[in-house]
């Protein structure tokens, strides 16, 4: 069973930046789909961003297209999620997830959630 563990996460303000890390136990991390999501409170888990490790291609939500980016480092197989220009609405536990574009409920595996809280 494959293990994820998010970090990185806490609280900023509006304008400001976070990264969020997400260990991996994946065997074929090179070849892997990756994805972040996050849940606000009182709201459905929402798809965030998506990385093809393989093809190196990386697709972001419209909300935070320009201001986060996915990436991974392959050796160390960890996902990551810069996030800047941070907004009180990008509030939300944070989870990431085996897995490439939507529809979520097919993936493989995901983590438990990091809090990230943006506020003045």
């Amino acid at each position: 069973e494959v293990k994820l563990v998010e970090s990185g996460g806490g609280s900023a303000q509006p304008g400001g930046s976070l990264r969020l890390s997400c260990t991996t136990d994946i065997v074929n991390f090179g070849g892997a789909a990756l994805t972040w999501a996050r849940q606000a409170p009182g709201k459905g888990r929402e798809w965030v961003a998506t990385i093809y490790n393989f093809q190196d291609v990386q697709y972001y939500a419209e909300p935070v297209k320009g201001r986060f980016t996915i990436s991974t480092d392959k050796d160390k197989k960890i996902l990551y999620l810069q996030m800047d220009n941070l907004k009180p609405e990008d509030t939300a536990v944070y989870y990431c997830a085996q897995g490439g574009l939507p529809p979520m409920d097919e993936y493989d595996a995901w983590g438990q959630g990091t809090q990230v809280t943006v506020s003045s």
